[in-house]
């Protein structure tokens, strides 16, 4: 299974839920690929601080993430998108209408209500780290259905 995390600049949370869902995989022994883009983002910049603060603290690395914008193969080759923001995804639907059915807000997919995901970009750690446990505990619940599925 192929997962697109989509939010704004691909520095914060698309990337954060791009390692917290690989490493979850991992240890449920869940084959898929996971990659990130955001709707307005820098090819080529880095995670924010804050960002890779966060995800230290998980022991996760996010100095080698490299923003891209998202592009149309990016979302063909996707399975699942999952957005971090309801703002996020009526903009690519809006953009990319073959997306139609494959496309949630995380907590859409999780919970089944659509909430966002808040952005913690320029915030302090605080930020992060709320959008980090917010992301986290919606991955929970979409890897326990993605096992009982299984």
């Amino acid at each position: 299974m192929n997962i697109l995390f989509v939010c704004t600049g691909n520095t914060c949370r698309s990337p954060m839920a791009k390692a917290l869902l690989e490493e979850m995989a991992k240890e449920k022994g869940l084959d898929i690929n996971v990659k990130s883009a955001g709707v307005f983002a820098f090819d080529g910049e880095k995670a924010s601080k804050g960002a890779i603060e966060s995800m230290k603290a998980e022991g996760l690395d996010l100095k080698g993430h490299r923003a891209n914008i998202i592009h149309r193969d990016l979302l063909e080759e996707a399975d699942l998108i999952l957005t971090m923001g309801l703002s996020h995804k009526e903009l690519l639907i809006s953009k990319f209408d073959f997306i139609q059915g494959k496309v949630y807000t995380l907590k859409e997919y999780a919970y089944g209500k659509e909430e966002d995901i808040d952005d913690p970009f320029g915030g302090n750690i605080q930020a992060y780290n709320k959008a980090k446990e917010d992301i986290k505990e919606a991955l929970k619940e979409m890897v326990n259905q993605l096992t009982e599925g299984n």
